[in-house]
């Protein structure tokens, strides 16, 4: 995918209103089990946040020591770094550098398939509305559909079709999975849905990562 700069401050106004959510958060929200497996909400937050405290090159030197898994450097340091102080956390969700990053050969594409769904995980299990635009949740479906990201979750969607009924998006032919925008988006990265939030039969998901 292009490196879209026009993308740029939709990726830090997903981040604004993340910490804004959070400022004021009691413990009971900070400690609320997330999408992704053993992550609490402040996990998910100091994975997100990690270009914030960390340089590229701390990163690959931590990196170097986990024999270059960033599945168990990222465990690691969402871990370590869940104990911050969230006022820390909130101000790493606004700073000026994590709203300019990119993923490593990534684009602002990818940085907002990442502050957005991540930040489902947050607000799902809070029963809070999505705060992505109808317009912004439409291009993370189309980003994980026909742009392919679903594999990076071992998610297969092959012969199958989607509808999210309340932008009126479809995708697809075959067996259908229809629901909100948010819940067809966090299926497609192998999230588990709560139940009820979705019409059909479930995806088939062959690797068990989430992040």
């Amino acid at each position: 995918m292009n490196n879209d700069p026009s993308l740029q401050p939709v990726v830090a106004t997903q981040f604004e209103a993340l910490a804004e959510l959070l400022s004021f958060a009691s413990d009971t929200t900070w400690n609320v089990g997330s999408l992704c497996d053993d992550w609490r909400a402040r996990e998910v937050v100091a994975h997100m946040t990690m270009p914030a405290r960390y340089s590229e090159a701390q990163i690959m030197d931590e990196l170097e020591r986990y024999g270059f898994d960033f599945n168990r450097l990222s465990n690691e340091i969402a871990s370590r770094d869940a104990g911050l102080p969230t006022s820390q956390l909130v101000e790493d969700l606004q700073s000026d550098e994590l709203h300019h990053w990119t993923p490593p050969g990534g684009s602002y594409h990818d940085a907002l398939n990442h502050v957005v769904i991540h930040s489902l995980d947050i607000t799902v299990p809070l029963r809070r509305a999505r705060m992505a635009s109808d317009e912004t949740i439409q291009m993370i479906l189309e980003d994980l559909t026909l742009g392919g990201i679903h594999r990076n979750f071992g998610i297969e969607i092959e012969g199958r079709s989607f509808e999210a009924i309340d932008i009126g998006w479809t995708f697809g032919s075959g067996q259908l999975l229809r629901g909100k925008a948010e819940d067809v988006a966090l299926a497609l990265c192998g999230r588990s849905v709560p139940s009820g939030q979705l019409e059909g039969i479930a995806l088939l998901r062959t690797e068990t990562d989430q992040r």
